[in-house]
């Protein structure tokens, strides 16, 4: 069951706890994918907040909102991208997108399956994607009071095997959110020294799974071998015949 927009925009931009997980999950990203010119970019459940940094050189942006969750206009004085979708149905051609974010949109889903296929097809030869779901190990994903609360958690091994099944090849993984999702002054202000040391620490389990996959393409097959075996070599020819008769042998010399 996907969450209210207007839940997921209050958490992101009007508390602490909110903007310290956009900017802890917003570095991560911004640390594999530094923005490129000419890129389209899309995100979809609500991915905008992660998005922002893309927005002045990207080709195009689009943040893809289902429509059990709603949709907002984003970003916010300036001309808008996000559009309301279906979740296993978006509005964008096949194989436009080079990379692809989605956070709030795969564990609250009612059939995931069909998210992971519109994912594969929309990104394009060479596309990367990345998936921000709660850590099933995590304490993020035990308190009601965070997105992440809600929604099915994931292991880094389900995760992957799910990509898997639908096309993707994970390339990295790791996890987020080190510091307890807590309100507490504390916990606040010390939440980039916790996001260090838990980088540091891979054993560590974070509140949040970040995957990043590619997506697999494979080379067209060609007609030539399979043509080739159709029309064997004809060296072998008459080989199993038989062997004419003795009397047929004796007729022939007379």
């Amino acid at each position: 069951m996907h969450l209210d927009v207007l839940d997921l925009r209050n958490f992101y931009y009007r508390t602490r706890l909110g903007r310290v997980a956009q900017r802890a999950i917003r570095d991560q990203l911004v640390r594999l994918w530094p923005p490129a010119k000419g890129q389209t970019v899309a995100g979809f459940g609500f991915a905008v907040p992660l998005l922002r940094p893309y927005l002045a050189d990207a080709r195009r942006v689009i943040g893809l909102m289902p429509g059990p969750q709603g949709v907002m206009p984003w970003p916010a004085g300036m001309e808008n991208v996000s559009v309301l979708c279906e979740e296993t149905q978006w509005p964008v051609p096949t194989g436009l997108v080079d990379r692809l974010v989605l956070m709030h949109g795969l564990e609250t889903s009612d059939n995931p399956a069909a998210v992971l296929e519109e994912a594969h097809r929309v990104l394009g030869p060479g596309g990367r994607a990345v998936f921000v779901v709660p850590n099933r190990a995590g304490l993020w994903a035990r308190r009601d009071g965070t997105p992440f609360g809600f929604g099915r958690p994931y292991s880094g091994g389900q995760l992957e095997g799910q990509l898997k099944t639908h096309g993707f090849t994970p390339e990295r993984s790791m996890t987020l959110l080190f510091a307890p999702p807590s309100t507490s002054g504390f916990w606040l202000r010390t939440s980039n020294f916790w996001e260090e040391f838990g980088r540091r620490l891979p054993w560590l389990a974070g509140g949040v799974l970040l995957v990043e996959a590619s997506k697999q393409v494979y080379a067209p097959t060609r007609g030539t071998l399979a043509n080739a075996v159709r029309r064997p070599l004809r060296v072998l020819e008459g080989v199993g015949a038989a062997l004419p008769a003795a009397k047929e042998i004796d007729v022939a010399v007379r």
